[in-house]
Order: C-alpha cells, then sequence, then structure tokens
C-alpha cells in the first residue's frame, strides 16, 4: 500500500479593518435606526472625525519640524543717536513667510492671521490649520508701536507685523539663528515716563537749551518720544549746559 501525501493549504484570514462609526450607522440603518439612535450615532462620528483630524495635524507638524528651516535676521533697524541709540536685527515678516510656506504645504499645513483691537491694546491670533480640518491657534498682544516718530497708523501697523512674526513663529516652534540680539516689543518702544518728560521740561528752561534744535539732535518729534536708555544722556547734557550759563 502507497502512502500519498496530501499537501494542506493554508488560509490566513484577511485582517479585520476597524470599523468607523459610519460603518456602523449604516449597519445600524439597515437593522432599522430610529431617530434618536441616529442623532447619537452621528455625534459619535463627529467625534471620530475631529479625533481623526487632529492626529492627522499632529502628525504633519511632526513632520514639518523633522525638516528643520534655517530662518535668518535679515532687517536692520536703528533709531536715535548718542547712548539713547537702539539698534536690533529682526526676522521680516516675508522672509519667515517664504521660509516656512513652502515646508508648511508639502505636509497639508497652511497658516492665517486674525486681528482684535481693543483700546490701545493689538492683539493677533496665527491659526495653523490642517487640510484635514484641525486648526490650533496661538495669541500675543501689545500696544502700539510708537517709536522712531510713527504716527498712528503706522504704529499699529508695525505691532501688527511683529505680532504676526512672532505668533507664527511660536506656533510652529521656530526660532531665528543668532536669538541674542533679538529685542522685545516692550524694549523696542520703551519711552521716557510723563514725570520724565516734566523733568526735561524744566531742565530746558533753566538751561536755556533750544528744546527743536535738542528734538532734532534725538531724532524725535516730542519729549514724550525719547527712548528710555538716552534720558540719562540727556539730562547730563542739561545740567551740564544749565551749569555753564550760570557761571
Amino acid at each position: 500500500m502507497n502512502d500519498k501525501k496530501v499537501a494542506v493549504k493554508t488560509i490566513t484570514p484577511p485582517a479585520a479593518q476597524a470599523m468607523t462609526p459610519m460603518d456602523m450607522i449604516s449597519r445600524a440603518l439597515d437593522q432599522g435606526l430610529s431617530d434618536e439612535q441616529l442623532g447619537r450615532f452621528m455625534d459619535l462620528n463627529d467625534r471620530w472625525q475631529a479625533d481623526e483630524a487632529r492626529k492627522a495635524f499632529v502628525h504633519a507638524m511632526t513632520s514639518f519640524k523633522a525638516e528643520p528651516l534655517r530662518v535668518t535676521r535679515d532687517k536692520h533697524v536703528s533709531y536715535g543717536s548718542g547712548s539713547g541709540k537702539t539698534s536690533y536685527s529682526h526676522v521680516s515678516l516675508a522672509n519667515l513667510v517664504d521660509a516656512a510656506v513652502a515646508g508648511m504645504s508639502k505636509h497639508g499645513l497652511s497658516h492665517r492671521w486674525e486681528t482684535h483691537q481693543e483700546g490701545s491694546l493689538i492683539s493677533v491670533t496665527c491659526v495653523i490649520t490642517h487640510e484635514n480640518g484641525h486648526a490650533e491657534r496661538t495669541t500675543l498682544s501689545a500696544s502700539p508701536d510708537t517709536s522712531g516718530g510713527k504716527n498712528p497708523i503706522q504704529a499699529v501697523g508695525s505691532t501688527v507685523a511683529y505680532l504676526e512674526r512672532y505668533t507664527l513663529m511660536a506656533a510652529l516652534g521656530l526660532a531665528a539663528s543668532d536669538m541674542d540680539n533679538d529685542a522685545t516689543l516692550a524694549e523696542e518702544v520703551s519711552h521716557i515716563t510723563e514725570s520724565q518728560v516734566l523733568d526735561l521740561e524744566a531742565l530746558i528752561e533753566e538751561a536755556g537749551a533750544d528744546k527743536a534744535k535738542l528734538l532734532k539732535w534725538l531724532k524725535v518729534e516730542s519729549l514724550d518720544q525719547i527712548v528710555s536708555p538716552a534720558y540719562k544722556d540727556v539730562v547730563a547734557k542739561l545740567r551740564l549746559k544749565a551749569k555753564q550759563g550760570a557761571k
């Protein structure tokens, strides 16, 4: 008797796929779903889609940050004179957007800004949105930047541009190279106090100084536009002039 070997073919069942809320709704409809049950399933589906969109956003941001962007300071600002001179470099908004948008779009990300002003406080919100719909917001606020003799409209525009730069950088987790010479907005627009203005007015009168020439030398239109670091130097010069005039 010859023994015959029978080959046994192993059949691997297909991997089970996770059932989505829409799959559950489809099956439930076939079984006569009530309006109340349908509403519950629709709420479940909305939460499921929102969670999937959030996961896609996190994945896109992780992929975006895996390709480091180098954002360099390409704009230099300088105003004032003597010890009151303010000078700093920063990343221009155009440079930042050019560097970031190309990388963001590769991963389905985009950005926009929302601007709001209440009284003298300006708030800018950067909204980062993924193509699946999930969005996250980063908000910063500041007062109008009146440094350098800006008019009211220019002061608002300067602050909005500043906040747009830094909300986008914060939202994307970016940092400019050579951050050690960065200036905060508070430092950029720090001016002397009302009390110091009154002291200068008194010193100008005491020294018999030409106020117009002083303002021209400081490159400002009024005493309240003098930046804080210049105050001591101006006071010293006026006191010296007053002392020399008294001789």
